[in-house]
């Protein structure tokens, strides 16, 4: 998968950090706990959904630049 989405994606305190791999595979950390949610996304133009190896699902949006998602607001790291 080649998507212009794929790379790290963290909120502005840098708490949660979402690796979004070009694979479509993504892997989010949160604070001190490394690889804390792992699993596959799919993109539908700007729509992102997340389901993690547990089966959790959750959804996403990008707009601007910034990625809206479950009440976060991450933005794309350099």
């Amino acid at each position: 998968m080649d998507n212009k989405y794929a790379g790290l994606w963290v909120t502005k305190d840098g708490y949660i950090r979402h690796h979004l791999l070009p694979n479509g595979r993504y892997d989010e950390a949160r604070g001190d706990r490394e690889s804390a949610y792992q699993g596959n996304y799919t993109l539908k133009g700007d729509h992102i959904e997340y389901v993690d190896d547990t089966g959790f699902t959750a959804a996403g949006d990008f707009r601007n630049g910034i990625l809206y998602h479950a009440g976060m607001i991450l933005y794309k790291q350099d």
